[in-house]
C-alpha cells in the first residue's frame, strides 16, 4: 500500500495500538498527525520513529473530546497541511482489562458510561464534524473507528467500555450510509485483547491463555497485528468497501 502523499490523523498515538498505526502508515510513505492528549515526549518520539521508516510526521495535542481542541487541530491541519486522506479515530477513555477487578454491573454508575460515550463516541464525532469539510472539498476519504470484539463476544463483561463501542459500530455505519455519496468510507476495526498495551497490561496470564485456547490462531495480537487491516481500510485498496466492521482476533469471533 502506498500512502505517498496522503495524509493521515491517528488519534491517541503516543503509544499502543496507535503509535503502531502511525509508524506502519509513515513506512508506506504518509505524512501522519500524531495526535496526543498529554504526552509530549512519547508523541516526539513517535515522530522520530516515523520519519526514521520514511514518512513524515506532526505531532498535534489536542483532547479530542473537546470540540474547541479538535478545531484547532483541524486549524493547524488545513492551513500546514491543506488536505486529509484517512483519519483513524483510535484514542479513548482510559481503560484497565483486569476480569478480577472489574467493576460489576450493579456497582457501575451512569458517568462510568457517560465516560466511555465520551471517549469512544463523543470523540469520533467531534474528528469527523471537523475533518469532513477538507474531505468533501475533494469527494473523498476514509474514516477508520476502532472498536472491539466483545461487542460481538462479550466473553467478559466490561458493561460501560463494551456499551460505548457498540453505539460506536451504529454510529459508524449510519454514518457510511450518509457519507458514500460524498466518495467518504468509513468503517470499523474490531481487535480482540490486544498484549501489551497500558490498557491490557493487568489482564492476567490465565485469562491471556485462556483466550489463546479459544482462538483458533492460537495467540494474542500485538500492536503490529492490528496495522494492516487498518491500513487495508485506509487505503484505495478497500476503495468498494464501507460500513463494515473487521474482526482482528485470530478468528475468536467469526460472522
Amino acid at each position: 500500500m502506498n500512502f505517498r502523499d496522503r495524509t493521515i490523523i491517528v488519534t491517541g498515538a503516543s503509544r499502543g495500538i496507535g503509535a503502531a498505526l502511525a509508524k506502519a502508515f509513515a513506512a508506506e510513505g504518509g505524512l501522519v498527525v500524531v495526535n496526543y492528549l498529554s504526552n509530549e515526549a512519547a508523541a516526539l518520539q513517535v515522530v522520530e520513529a516515523c520519519r526514521a521508516l520514511g514518512g513524515q510526521a506532526l505531532a498535534i495535542a489536542a483532547d479530542v473530546t473537546s470540540e474547541a481542541e479538535v478545531a484547532a487541530m483541524m486549524a493547524r491541519i488545513a492551513d500546514e497541511v491543506g488536505k486529509v486522506d484517512a483519519v483513524v479515530n483510535n484514542a479513548f477513555a482510559p481503560y484497565v482489562f483486569d476480569p478480577d477487578d472489574r467493576t460489576r454491573f450493579w456497582d457501575t454508575p451512569w458517568s462510568a458510561y457517560q465516560a466511555q460515550f465520551d471517549g469512544a463516541l463523543k470523540a469520533t464525532y467531534n474528528l469527523c464534524q471537523a475533518v469532513l469539510p477538507l474531505m468533501k472539498q475533494r469527494l473523498r476519504g476514509s474514516i477508520v473507528n476502532m472498536t472491539s470484539d466483545l461487542v460481538a463476544r462479550p466473553s467478559i463483561p466490561y458493561h460501560d467500555y463494551t456499551t460505548a463501542k457498540s453505539a460506536l459500530i451504529g454510529f459508524s455505519r449510519t454514518l457510511a450510509a450518509e457519507l458514500g455519496p460524498l466518495g467518504i468510507r468509513v468503517n470499523c476495526v474490531a481487535p480482540g485483547l490486544v498484549y501489551p498495551t497500558d490498557a491490557s497490561r493487568a489482564t492476567k496470564e490465565e485469562v491471556r491463555e485462556a483466550l489463546i485456547a479459544q482462538t483458533p490462531l492460537r495467540r494474542i495480537a500485538t500492536p503490529e497485528d492490528i496495522t494492516g487491516p487498518v491500513l487495508f481500510l485506509a487505503s484505495d485498496w478497500s476503495g468498494f468497501v464501507t460500513g463494515q466492521t473487521l474482526h482482528v482476533d485470530g478468528g475468536l469471533v467469526m460472522t
